[in-house]
């Protein structure tokens, strides 16, 4: 069984990495067939998502866990879920949101990739 420790810890160095730009670190974190669901319903594959940080399109300011992240996980297979509070400019103004963020990693050759991730919005009152 995986340390589930390192998986929380791998999260938050992909939250860091998004939030600098670093790409470099990024494309490591995340797997070639890597999609994520936007909490507007859009999908966005790894080439589109870290091209969008990379032009600057997609901006984060804040990316960080405001719960404790929780671990389902198996050998090969883990499941992150967490509240995030997430300040992001996409193309138009900065919008700050509080999202429950759900991340499945797959372990493939030793080492751990973000394959999927989903972000729902929370509303205000749910807070």
């Amino acid at each position: 069984m995986p340390d589930t420790a390192v998986l929380r810890d791998m999260e938050c160095r992909r939250l860091r990495a998004l939030v600098e730009a670093d790409l470099t670190a990024a494309d490591a974190l995340h797997a070639d067939v890597y999609e994520l669901i936007t909490p507007n319903g859009h999908v966005l594959g790894k080439q589109e998502y870290l091209g969008g940080i990379a032009s600057g399109q997609l901006r984060y300011q804040v990316f960080e866990p405001v719960s404790e992240i929780a671990v389902r996980a198996g050998s090969r297979a883990a499941i992150l879920r967490y509240r995030a509070r997430i300040t992001v400019q996409a193309g138009g103004p900065m919008v700050s949101m509080t999202c429950w963020h759900t991340d499945y990693y797959e372990r493939v050759h030793g080492i751990w990739q973000a394959v999927w991730s989903q972000a729902t919005a929370i509303s205000s009152q749910d807070v």
